[in-house]
């Protein structure tokens, strides 16, 4: 799906990256990368960091993110900015979906 002008949700790869979690790369170039998440509640995206800028989006559902040590409750519609290396993770609390934008493309998910 590299350089792809459209990516259509259905054609997208599910896949199960932790218990509960669903991921799916849609769009993306070598700058810039669309990736859906999918949460069960009480699912869990474990503390990590990588050398990409990533903002996320909450789309539904309510979640606890810990971004550089601090832990916040976020709901559909708020946005969390995690500079490159920053460690973050979250917990699903009422299930949902993210929305994760990368620059550049994260290589290791195609």
């Amino acid at each position: 799906m590299l350089n792809d002008r459209w990516v259509f949700r259905e054609d997208a790869k599910a896949e199960c990256v932790a218990k509960g979690v669903i991921r799916r790369v849609l769009a993306y170039s070598k700058d810039l990368m669309c990736v859906e998440n999918t949460f069960a509640e009480g699912a869990v995206g474990s503390l990590h960091h990588h050398p990409h800028t990533q903002i996320t989006y909450v789309v539904s559902g309510v979640f606890e993110f810990e971004i550089n040590g601090e832990k916040r409750i976020v709901k559909a519609g708020d946005t969390m900015l995690k500079l490159n290396g920053v460690e973050h993770g979250c917990v699903c609390l009422k299930e949902g979906v993210l929305l994760d934008i990368f620059n550049p493309m994260r290589e290791d998910f195609v």
